[in-house]
């Protein structure tokens, strides 16, 4: 079955072609990107993905023309899970790309986006039954600048870090920066526990500003959990009792496996029951 996609605000077959040879957003990787998850017909934790992306949008020195808004991309966003009958709970991807043009003379700055949406079982917002086994890429390092935060549809170095882990039959791997500290994994921020304390490399370290891990420094605090942020080596990581990862469509899963270890899920699951179970959807207006 062909489903539908938005591109530019039109909805159109998914199956039809959209972007030209000298996109740049194909070319160069110029823009960004936000992956949703949808329940109920409500964007869970909207405000976040929102700013993100608008933030995202001026350090890349896209427009935001007038209509572009986030009450208005919620619609769009609606209106194509109920054309693709994905409104009890999907995935949605929103990518916003530059247009044509070389790398000094793009055409214009104006933002062009891209919709997409998929099932998702509501199952997949609980705690992972079985824990995952991790490993580490180490064939490339996140860099630390101005832009180490964005989710940039420049992806390479999480793309292979993820062929590697499905190469060597791994659930997912992490991502060292330039100074061989844990970063993030190829899909999630990175959590871990030690004496009951949880940890997790600041932005500094150029990690994605997740917009689960942005959730969590909120609300951990206010439901009695102490979270740190602290740089992370990976000696560090080996001697700690639990790991979990986060991403906006799997809320939380906990780390069977690191490097050897083998890792518990204790306060993982005190913090699905305190702080994910109850978690409200949002919708901007």
């Amino acid at each position: 079955m062909t489903h539908c996609i938005n591109f530019n605000g039109n909805i159109i077959r998914s199956d039809q072609p959209v972007i030209a040879a000298d996109n740049r957003g194909f070319r160069y990787g110029d823009g960004i990107f936000e992956t949703i998850r949808i329940q109920n017909n409500l964007i869970v934790l909207a405000d976040y993905h929102f700013d993100r992306l608008f933030t995202g949008m001026k350090l890349l020195q896209l427009e935001q023309p007038d209509f572009f808004t986030p009450s208005e991309l919620s619609k769009q966003i609606k209106e194509l899970c109920k054309k693709n009958d994905h409104r009890e709970s999907a995935r949605v991807r929103l990518v916003v790309f530059r247009g044509n043009g070389g790398l000094y003379d793009p055409e214009n700055h104006f933002p062009n986006y891209i919709i997409q949406s998929w099932p998702l079982s509501n199952a997949d917002a609980g705690l992972n039954k079985e824990g995952l086994d991790i490993g580490i890429f180490e064939n490339g390092k996140k860099a630390i600048d101005d832009f180490s935060n964005l989710k940039s549809n420049n992806y390479l170095l999480y793309a292979m870090g993820a062929l590697y882990a499905k190469t060597n039959k791994l659930s997912d791997c992490l991502i060292l920066n330039g100074n061989n500290r844990i970063c993030d994994s190829t899909k999630a921020n990175v959590f871990c526990v030690k004496d009951k304390i949880i940890f997790t490399p600041p932005l500094s370290e150029g990690c994605v500003a997740g917009v689960i891990r942005r959730y969590f420094l909120v609300r951990l605090p206010e439901t009695g959990f102490t979270v740190v942020e602290k740089e992370i080596n990976v000696e560090f990581l080996r001697s700690v009792d639990e790991i979990f990862l986060t991403n906006a469509l799997f809320p939380i899963q906990w780390v069977k496996s690191f490097n050897g270890g083998s890792y518990k899920n204790e306060i993982a699951s005190s913090v699905f029951e305190a702080v994910i179970r109850n978690m409200e959807p949002q919708i901007v207006l």
